[in-house]
């Protein structure tokens, strides 16, 4: 593969902080845009990331920092994926090759990492609500600086997102949105007036021109006579322009606007920094523009692994990852029920639902950034005697745990919910990782739960769900590689509460979860070699437990130790914990798990080694317990 460069080009290496930006030339603009491409794609190339969203606001990026003052100016990215060239902007240029490392810069906006980080993020629909909380603080505070909220097209699907958008005129005296559309246009002959109505407006003469005719006709004819002259002029353009939706919300519209044209983009935030008012500027960006593979794959690029500069090559394991498990197996089983169904959240090639959609498109809905509403919305289908599938990640099915307990759970409705990337995210770091998901679930009533050791039982447990009628079930799976084990032809439904039993011997008992079989296997090697055996266990399910197989291996050995993927904080082990001292079982429980704290970005092997997931270093904890 390839290695970051060392040495920045002559236009980057020269800004750092965002003074410099400032002080370039216009002339000068285009070549840093193009010298902060050609970073972007050779560093990750190497480290991985968001290419094809950061390709996409170059332009926009730098504009920004050419009119507005940070970290007095406070600018909000939405997911901020995006960030990356903000980041190249304001003196992290020279660490790029770190984003998404061990101990480099975070993927995302991080207010810890850098002061012109106003706000961190790692999920939608998060800037605009901030965004406004901010300008209402400064408010409060009766200070006078702009504040920026960036938010793309797709995270108005997103609720929160609407109602942060709903309370800005209530609630600030002026804020600054900006709309970065990239992935849709306003019709042809409507964006034409659209454009032409945005070109006047993009001039101090002509909001000069507005504020003064309403100032006359207030002089001649009363304060009353003006009202109702701009509620005409109001009335005309909302039937004229698409977004007239806005204007009823209390905000001006500006656009739609080139985000590539720097000039252009400059003129319009500069004029947007002196209104006191509430603006939208609706930008059209390309995501993955400068580079022709990302920019006809913006799929595929918008979060990659490593890849090859010449033609966008990735590699591919020849293992099968639990989400192509996943979205294969559901596809199997819904050739034969026609009952089933798949939802997911703005992510079908993530969840891999894609495969499902090439052959069932009438069964298969993507309700957009709206996780609550996908949970509700299966809730529905359920009710209609559908067998709904919802997918979507861990770290943003925490949003929908209301749903899960209210609209599903309370009235015994089976919604299968499918939790992709459950445990640890390692690059993407603490906004990704799915490390709370059993703590938030378990303790809802009528919910099944349940984890798999590999990408086979994963088909299995699928197909449990689809058998599972009168209550919601959960599962939850790994991002990555599958263990490499053959695929069922036919998978069979397994018996609910029921573990598997791998090593019936021993005087410790490992009781893993799902993924961390593997390690369980791993550490009674290492310990087999020191005079210790130990009993392994499966456990399948997180709720129910296996009541009756934990009380026998708690009776028969000296240390039951549980395994998982996931904070012990709450976790599984706690719940055998719970279930042991209510059978009033002495026999100690050692939980192994990730600790109390939000774990860092990093890869997989760094962190677990960091945090004492390592099957040596679990073996030691199991040896120096066991010697108490």
């Amino acid at each position: 593969m390839n290695s970051p460069s060392s040495d920045l080009p002559s236009l980057l290496a020269g800004i750092r902080t965002p003074a410099d930006v400032k002080a370039l030339r216009p002339e000068q603009l285009p070549e840093l845009a193009a010298e902060i491409r050609r970073e972007l794609v050779h560093t990750l190339a190497s480290t991985g990331g968001h290419l094809a969203p950061n390709l996409g606001v170059v332009e926009l990026s730098i504009a920004l920092h050419r009119v507005f003052n940070t970290p007095k100016d406070k600018i909000l990215f939405d997911v901020s994926h995006q960030c990356y060239v903000h980041k190249m902007l304001t003196g992290r240029a020279q660490a790029l090759g770190t984003i998404r490392q061990f101990g480099g810069l975070s993927g995302f906006c991080k207010r810890s990492e850098s002061e012109h980080d106003a706000f961190g993020a790692g999920h939608a629909g998060t800037a605009l609500s901030a965004g406004v909380g901010i300008a209402a603080a400064r408010d409060l505070a009766g200070d006078d600086y702009n504040v920026i909220s960036i938010v793309g097209d797709g995270a108005f699907t997103c609720g929160t997102t609407l109602e942060g958008l709903n309370s800005i005129s209530t609630n600030t005296r002026k804020f600054i949105l900006i709309l970065n559309d990239n992935e849709w246009s306003i019709d042809k002959n409507v964006g034409a007036l659209s454009r032409y109505f945005s070109s006047l407006q993009e001039t101090d003469t002509y909001t000069w021109m507005r504020d003064c005719a309403k100032r006359i006709i207030e002089k001649l004819a009363g304060k009353e006579m003006r009202d109702q002259a701009s509620k005409l002029f109001a009335a005309a353009r909302g039937f004229i322009s698409p977004l007239s939706f806005f204007r009823q919300l209390g905000l001006t519209y500006y656009g739609p606007i080139d985000g590539h044209d720097i000039n252009r983009l400059e003129r319009v935030l500069r004029l947007a920094s002196r209104r006191d008012e509430h603006v939208i500027l609706h930008i059209i960006t390309q995501k993955g523009r400068g580079y022709e593979p990302a920019a006809a794959n913006p799929t595929k690029f918008h979060g990659v692994g490593q890849y090859d500069i010449s033609n966008g090559s990735t590699p591919r394991s020849e293992i099968i990852t639990y989400s192509e498990a996943f979205g294969k197996c559901l596809t199997s089983l819904a050739e034969q029920d026609p009952a089933i169904t798949a939802i997911t959240a703005a992510m079908p090639t993530g969840t891999r639902l894609d495969i499902f959609r090439s052959q069932f498109p009438k069964r298969f809905f993507d309700v957009g950034i709206a996780e609550e509403h996908a949970a509700i919305f299966a809730s529905g289908l359920a009710t209609q005697g559908f067998k709904p599938y919802v997918a979507i990640y861990s770290t943003f099915m925490q949003r929908c745990v209301d749903m899960i307990q209210h609209d599903a759970a309370l009235q015994s409705l089976p919604v299968r919910f499918c939790m992709d990337r459950a445990g640890l995210s390692p690059d993407d770091g603490p906004t990704h990782h799915g490390l709370f998901d059993i703590s938030m679930l378990r303790c809802i009533p009528n919910l099944i739960m349940m984890q798999p050791k590999d990408e086979a039982e994963l088909c299995h447990m699928l197909a449990t769900m689809q058998q599972i009628e009168h209550c919601p079930s959960a599962i939850r799976y790994p991002r990555g590689a599958g263990e490499g084990v053959p695929m069922p032809e036919k998978p069979q439904p397994l018996p609910v509460g029921k573990a598997e039993v791998i090593a019936e011997q021993g005087s410790v008992a490992l009781v893993a979860l799902g993924n961390m079989n593997r390690m369980a296997g791993q550490v009674r090697e290492l310990l087999a070699e020191q005079g210790i055996e130990c009993a392994h266990i499966n456990a399948r399910f997180i709720k129910p437990l296996d009541s009756e197989c934990l009380s026998r291996f708690a009776g028969q050995c000296k240390l039951l130790v549980t395994l998982e993927d996931h904070t012990v904080t709450g976790g599984f082990g706690s719940a055998v914990q719970e279930l042991l001292s209510d059978l009033r079982s002495a026999t100690p429980v050692l939980r192994i798990g990730w600790g109390d704290v939000f774990v860092e970005h990093g890869s997989l092997v760094q962190l677990r080694a960091k945090h004492g997931l390592t099957p040596a270093a679990i073996a030691e904890k199991i040896k120096a317990h066991i010697s108490k």
